[in-house]
């Protein structure tokens, strides 16, 4: 444990991409396979099902440490983390019994599952009792399930490719399954996981996804000629891979969570596919007809379908669904991912053609001979209820993450630029991990009413916590706790006198929120020093952007909103 605890330590403080992945390396070389295995679950995103809920967890914590629950609980708002609050209140360790990684998760955590409360405070107590600070800390993040710790599963795949000399392709591949898997992570599952002879047991996983970076500039500058680029619109769907093979269709989130029971159509679409067939592309909600024409339903739409735990006929016809398919990854069972795009584009146009079949569309490539004209294409990207454009070089292959070519990546998403309103900060919370001491997460709210209403109020609509430097997320920090006016647990009420605008993909309306919409991806693009709460914007500016929602969509937010802040002008 303790050399897991000393990687996850080194990870939290480590700020350059090459200290993390040579600290994995030197890990997952050491490690024994067992304790190695439980570690390349958690650092890659595995998220077993958490063994204490937090309740019981602050109660234990409270006991062991001899400190009523109001004091917890201030220690708690005043350090952010609930693994470092504990580990920092908990009085020292009667002895230090050091157990393996793997014996702690299999005798100290996972015998807590479905024990009553009072056992699992004594069970914690015990492990307590045995462990230094550090390795507390490390225990309660593995029973919160809150791992984060700047690493993404790509650098774990980076890390175990030269552990194993497995190329990292090949690893991707397997970490899927290997993270699905309803089984423990043990050392068999470690050794096939790094295994220079194992062959790919691919089975209905998908492959690994490859993901576009986003373009800051004007591409003329950056991407050479556009003769070499193959450019297509950014659909506002859910990218998904489709599986065909040994008789039966998947259909796989970006996310590696399979999604088939969700989209019964697309399944039955699916059997028209030849066996050993892999599609890369977007399901989306399209209202049109069998012959193609029609338009993309908003995204609230196919997200109302997802969270939907009944899927009537009715609701099936009222949300149709397609799959529009931009690549094809797998031909009769071989993968065909180092075939340059300009072949799987002729094939998946090949196949899309033969299937005929509506529900599976090929995604259209956009006929333009220079960067002017591909701009102009990008301008009615909203219109056609399409984000931008995404830019494809011919010759790519299809690889694993966000992946570079020298200084040119070979996938590009070209946005639009955000929706954005001017909005007054009017709530704070604290942050997490290396944050936990400062103010990162916020709720803003515009007014209620145009400019010159009498009585109007701000109105919350939405949260951020993205967007600003290092230093503004100071200077932010100070201004809230200089302006702080209430405390309700770790929320803290800020006096509204600081302007930010927000940036966000997407609006529509929205039933569950006071102020009647619900934005996708907020985040900050910049404090608006030069504005005064006075000029923020109101919920007419909001209404005037969902031009392209449908009344009524309802679209997800983190959770609801506080009430309306009782600042008024008369």
């Amino acid at each position: 444990m303790k050399s897991f605890v000393a990687l996850y330590l080194e990870l939290d403080s480590a700020t350059s991409t090459a200290r993390k992945l040579a600290a994995l390396v030197r890990y997952f070389s050491a490690a024994p396979a067992e304790d190695a295995a439980w570690a390349a679950y958690f650092l890659a995103g595995g998220k077993p099902r958490q063994a204490v809920n937090t309740r019981v967890l602050r109660m234990a914590a409270a006991q062991a440490a001899a400190i009523p629950d109001w004091l917890f609980e201030e220690c708690y708002d005043a350090v952010g983390d609930l693994a470092e609050t504990i580990a920092l209140v908990l009085p020292p360790p009667a002895q230090d019994v050091s157990l393996s990684l793997d014996r702690t998760l299999r005798e100290r955590i996972l015998p807590l599952r479905g024990q009553p409360p009072e056992a699992q405070a004594a069970g914690l107590h015990a492990a307590w009792q045995e462990m230094d600070a550090d390795s507390r800390f490390v225990f309660n993040k593995l029973i919160t399930g809150a791992f984060r710790v700047g690493v993404s599963r790509l650098m774990v795949t980076q890390a175990l490719s030269r552990v194993s000399g497995v190329p990292k392709e090949r690893i991707a591949q397997r970490m899927i399954a290997y993270l699905a898997s309803h089984a423990q992570p043990d050392a068999n599952a470690w050794r096939a996981l790094v295994d220079p002879q194992e062959d790919i047991a691919s089975g209905a996983q998908p492959y690994p996804f490859f993901l576009a970076q986003s373009l800051q500039v004007a591409p003329a500058t950056q991407l050479g000629e556009a003769r070499d680029w193959q450019a297509e619109w950014k659909w506002d769907g859910m990218r998904g891979q489709l599986v065909r093979r040994g008789g039966a269709a998947q259909l796989w989130s970006r996310g590696d969570e399979l999604i088939t029971e969700r989209f019964p159509e697309l399944m039955e679409m699916a059997q028209a596919l030849p066996d050993g067939c892999v599609l890369d592309g977007e399901v989306i909600g399209w209202e049109g007809t069998p012959a193609g024409e029609g338009a993309p339903l908003p995204f609230a739409r196919l997200q109302t379908r997802m969270s939907r735990k009944r899927l009537s006929a009715k609701f099936l016809a009222e949300t149709p669904i397609v799959f529009i398919a931009y690549d094809l990854l797998e031909v009769d069972g071989r993968d065909i991912r180092a075939t340059p795009l300009r072949e799987r584009r002729a094939r998946l146009a090949e196949l899309v053609t033969r299937i005929d079949e509506p529900r599976l569309r090929l995604s259209p490539v956009i006929d333009a001979d220079d960067w002017e004209a591909l701009a102009a294409a990008r301008a009615e990207a909203r219109a056609r209820g399409a984000e931008g454009l995404m830019l494809k070089r011919h010759d790519s292959a299809y690889s694993v993450g966000r992946s570079k070519r020298e200084t040119r990546g070979e996938w590009w998403k070209w946005k639009l630029d955000p929706m954005s309103v001017d909005a007054v900060l009017v709530y704070a919370q604290s942050g997490h991990g290396r944050r936990a001491s400062l103010y990162t997460d916020y709720s803003f709210a515009v007014w209620d009413a145009p400019a010159g209403t009498a009585g109007r109020q701000l109105t919350p609509f939405a949260k951020a916590y993205s967007g600003l430097s290092d230093a503004e997320i100071r200077e932010v920090d100070a201004f809230i706790r200089a302006n702080t006016l209430e405390k309700f647990g770790p929320v803290r009420t800020v006096r509204p006198a600081l302007v930010m605008e927000i940036g966000f993909e997407g609006i529509a309306a929205s039933k569950r929120h006071k102020s009647g919409v619900a934005v996708r991806f907020p985040r900050i693009l910049r404090i608006r020093h030069d504005k005064t709460i006075e000029q923020a914007d109101s919920l007419a500016e909001l209404a005037a952007l969902m031009t392209l929602t449908e009344p009524g969509a309802d679209i997800a937010c983190d959770e609801a909103e506080p009430p309306a802040v009782a600042v008024t002008q008369d």
